[in-house]
């Protein structure tokens, strides 16, 4: 394994907005070197959520465990909590430290505005479901910064709105460098638009 990527998970997570990155991160296929990453989960707690699908999730490891240091990468999921109070603010306060120590982070849908809310944004560039969503999250001062694309990377940072997982997985891989230029564009042309002409270029990386 080529090192730990931390899969934040909560109550109401949203289930079809993070399963590209995890996936072909997890199995290594395409990738530059042999080996995937091992993906762990992690909760406010241990105690199982259960996703806006229903899926039950044990997390592995509980937040007050979780340290930059040993991890490559932290995925941020969308989910109804994130527009429903402060419960999930500390994934958003983690995401600061991660931010902090140069580890990058990759937040999508709703977790967008949770690091909005925490300013984490103001000086990124970046992007969400909508300019006008993170403009009415307190706290959220980087309007100038917003780009209307399917996905950004800003150094350290990757962002998304909830159509775009796929671009979302992109720029995961982009900002790991786990793929190879003509890899990743193969990729993405594959699942985001099928394109039946990128299958060969995979086949024979």
């Amino acid at each position: 394994m080529k090192g730990i990527v931390h899969h934040a998970v909560y109550d109401t997570l949203a289930d079809w907005e993070t399963g590209h990155a995890t996936a072909h991160l997890r199995s290594g296929a395409h990738q530059r070197e042999p080996g995937g990453y091992e993906i762990v989960t992690v909760g406010l707690t241990t105690d199982p959520v259960v996703t806006m699908g229903g899926t039950r999730i044990v997390p592995d490891l509980a937040l007050d465990r979780l340290s930059p240091r040993d991890s490559a990468l932290l995925i941020l999921p969308g989910a109804e909590l994130w527009d429903a109070g402060d419960e999930l603010a500390p994934f958003a306060r983690k995401a600061g430290e991660f931010l902090a120590a140069g580890v990058p982070v990759a937040a999508i849908c709703g977790a967008t505005a949770g690091l909005a809310r925490e300013g984490l944004l103001d000086g990124r560039a970046h992007t969400s479901a909508a300019r006008e969503y993170l403009e009415a999250q307190q706290g959220y001062a980087g309007s100038e910064r917003y780009l209307d694309r399917d996905a950004v990377l800003d150094g350290d940072l990757v962002t998304a709105g909830p159509t775009e997982p796929v671009a979302f997985a992109r720029e995961i891989f982009r900002r790991l460098d786990s793929h190879r230029p003509e890899v990743l564009d193969a990729w993405f042309r594959l699942f985001a638009h099928s394109d039946a002409a990128a299958y060969g270029v995979l086949m024979s990386a």
